[in-house]
């Protein structure tokens, strides 16, 4: 179900749906033409007060305007639900990951699936174009385009590395399986600096929550700590455990809230340490291999040409 329309801001410019006449049948706005809402309506249901440049005014309804940056997208914008229904298609790359790929899961944990889509060259190419992901939260899934994927993998980012190592593989066609023969590509020494990053960032949150809300998202706090430890592996080692079998129980013990949170808080800066340590060992490149992934995407991409 569509959500509530929203009130259009007073200054925005819009564009009639037909032509405006004064009480003698006179035009006064030819149709078409550009104004700015002068005044705005409480609710979405009322009247826009809308100024021309000729001077005149008039009371419009949502149904009777247009926002003149909307109007000028007109076809170039295909329908967004069609066009994400004709991409599902194009799914090349398909597997699950969170909680039941790494051996975290219990009755009540949800699937969900990750991968990658590549359009054909037509759509690709249209005026259109195609968006960097299709999501679908009711179902758990979402698949991003392939070059988003590779540009996200490039820059470690945990759930695209994630997909590359994941045991749990459902669909993988030869054009991913490209992707999977050079996965070790995309591992570079950034892991450290977002794996580091964002349990950093994401741990101030959850004191400040503990602050204001005297309570945090346990399951959260779990998976910052599993981060941590797969980013000292993936350093250590060079390449991604998905499976944490051996830290099940320290994990789901976080999950329960069975650790104390000043114990979390100790074991996340213990860890940081650790990935320190790792990281001035760790024989991985500086940066990721751009140029094979350049080249990796080309060859994708020239698949798909009609």
């Amino acid at each position: 179900m569509p959500g509530p329309e929203l009130v259009i801001p007073v200054g925005t410019q819009v564009v009639s749906t037909h032509e405006i006449r004064d009480t003698g049948g006179a035009i006064l706005v030819p149709a078409r033409a550009v104004g700015v809402i002068v005044s705005a309506p409480s609710d979405a249901a009322s009247a826009y007060r809308v100024r021309f440049p000729s001077g005149a005014e008039a009371s419009l309804r949502r149904s009777e305007l247009v926002i003149r940056e909307h109007d000028q997208r007109g076809g170039i914008e295909a329908d967004g639900e069609a066009i994400e229904d004709e991409l599902r298609r194009y799914v090349v790359y398909r597997c699950i990951v969170g909680s039941r790929a790494y051996d975290l899961d219990d009755d009540a944990s949800d699937t969900d699936r990750r991968g990658f889509y590549v359009p054909p060259a037509s759509l690709h190419w249209s005026l259109s174009g195609v968006p960097e992901q299709l999501e679908d939260h009711d179902a758990q899934q979402c698949y991003w385009e392939v070059q988003k994927f590779l540009t996200l993998a490039l820059k470690a980012n945990p759930n695209a590395l994630e997909c590359l190592y994941t045991p749990l593989v459902e669909l993988a066609t030869p054009l991913s399986e490209q992707v999977l023969a050079e996965r070790a590509i995309f591992l570079s020494m950034l892991i450290y600096q977002t794996y580091n990053g964002y349990v950093m960032s994401q741990f101030k949150k959850m004191e400040q929550d503990l602050r204001t809300k005297g309570a945090i998202r346990l399951k959260h706090a779990m998976h910052l700590i599993r981060l941590l430890l797969s980013g000292i592996f993936a350093l250590r080692e060079g390449h991604v455990p998905v499976r944490v079998s051996e830290h099940r129980e320290l994990l789901l013990a976080i999950k329960r809230g069975e650790m104390a949170w000043e114990d979390v808080d100790a074991l996340r800066l213990d860890l940081h340490r650790e990935l320190d340590v790792a990281y001035a060992a760790s024989a991985l490149p500086e940066r990721p291999d751009y140029a094979r992934a350049n080249d990796l995407l080309v060859r994708i991409r020239r698949a798909m040409v009609d």
